[in-house]
């Protein structure tokens, strides 16, 4: 619905009304005609503050999202997905679009029912294309629930088939049926089986929403089990209640099937698996997943009884942390927190995330360099949850505070 035609009808009804003053009828169109404005601001794009900074420090006009503490100035799958997320819940929709395109134009060389490419930026001989073709499941899944979630909300059908392409790829390239298991993703569709016929896996690849909005999606598809599957996987590996980065697997004829430390990067939960809190925290309290999956990840409330601030790193076999974790990590557990009543303890870990983020975005600060990318993203997840900017359904759709303010003519 336009609001030309309104504004220009009260207009020349004020020019009407000026030989003998304001009337009750002209206050009256004033007023309708200062609200139609304002919820046309609302609707048009939510005032986010971080979602202003993040598209100034890590967006390039053309829809590129930049891993700005990379050398390369590279940019990564993971980004492009969740800055499309972060776009849809500020309602900016020219973001959102000019995200995809970006991505579809530099980072789809796999065919058009293929899955993006996960690194782009410089080569050695000087061009920027892509560095590598192989996909990230993690930002194919975001990706997917992005277009998905877009495409409904904004009644976009062009987006809603993009999503269901990718999810179809996504079942076909990345979704494995692992013996004594059953489906699992793995994180991309190579490089992930060892020599030993083991697997790799990543917990925090799997966020309990979007499997959720998956099953909905494609009912006759893999992603009840695989949600089930994420959850024995976290389960078995969280012995001590932390998360871990990552997680082997392996299934010998005659043997019980066995979760085990990584061979890779050992028995660690750091970088990576701060999102397992993240993705749990977020997830509907009505998922009956959600319970049991908090309960396997007490660890690090119970770290934060005794300590200020999450640990950077934490070694799995002893439960010990170490190091200081940056403020992406406070603002990430955040949900968790607040699910689990530790007021406390989320209340310290809010300010200080709060104060980080906006100390990384001072003078002085960045003259040292650009702002914290990864602790930015986290911060978007972990405050605009906080926020009440968004929120999952029990079926995985997303609920966004904009969308309370604005009627259907005012979404479209």
């Amino acid at each position: 619905m336009t609001l030309v035609e309104p504004r220009r009808q009260g207009l020349w009804t004020l020019r009407r009304c000026a030989g003998w003053g304001l009337s009750a009828l002209a206050l009256a169109l004033v007023s309708v005609w200062a609200s139609a404005n304002a919820a046309n601001d609302v609707c048009s794009a939510q005032d986010w503050p971080q979602w202003r900074d993040f598209s100034r420090y890590f967006m390039a006009s053309d829809g590129r999202v930049l891993a700005a503490n990379n050398v390369t100035r590279g940019s990564f799958s993971e980004g492009q997905s969740y800055a499309m997320f972060f776009a849809l819940v500020a309602n900016d929709r020219a973001a959102f679009e000019r995200i995809w395109r970006w991505t579809q134009q530099n980072l789809m060389v796999n065919g058009a029912d293929g899955l993006p490419a996960w690194t782009w930026g410089q080569a050695t001989d000087g061009r920027w294309r892509v560095l590598d073709a192989n996909s990230a499941a993690d930002a194919d899944m975001w990706f997917a629930y992005a277009l998905l979630e877009a495409g409904r909300i904004w009644q976009r059908e062009d987006y809603q088939q993009a999503g269901r392409r990718l999810l179809t790829a996504i079942t076909r390239q990345e979704v494995v049926l692992l013996p004594q298991l059953g489906p699992m993703v793995l994180p991309g569709p190579v490089g992930f089986v060892q020599a030993d016929g083991s697997w790799r896996l990543n917990a925090s690849y799997l966020p309990l929403p979007l499997l959720r909005r998956f099953e909905m999606e494609a009912p006759q598809g893999p992603w009840a089990d695989v949600a089930a599957n994420s959850l024995t996987l976290t389960s078995a590996t969280s012995q001590k209640g932390f998360a871990a980065d990552w997680t082997g697997y392996r299934a010998d004829p005659g043997r019980l099937p066995q979760f085990s430390m990584d061979p890779v990067t050992g028995p660690i939960g750091s970088y990576d698996a701060i999102r397992v809190y993240l993705w749990a925290g977020m997830t509907s309290a009505n998922d009956p997943l959600a319970a049991p999956l908090m309960q396997a990840l007490r660890g690090m409330d119970t770290a934060l009884v005794t300590q200020a601030v999450p640990p950077e790193t934490v070694d799995l076999t002893t439960g010990v942390g170490r190091g200081v974790g940056p403020f992406g990590f406070s603002a990430a557990l955040l949900p968790y927190l607040n699910v689990l009543g530790s007021t406390q303890a989320a209340t310290q870990q809010a300010e200080r995330s709060r104060q980080l983020l906006t100390q990384s975005l001072t003078p002085d600060f960045l003259l040292k360099g650009p702002p914290p990318y990864y602790d930015h993203v986290l911060s978007l997840f972990g405050l605009g949850w906080t926020d009440n900017r968004f929120h999952f359904l029990p079926n995985g759709q997303v609920q966004l505070k904009w969308q309370t303010k604005c009627s259907p003519a005012n979404t479209h």
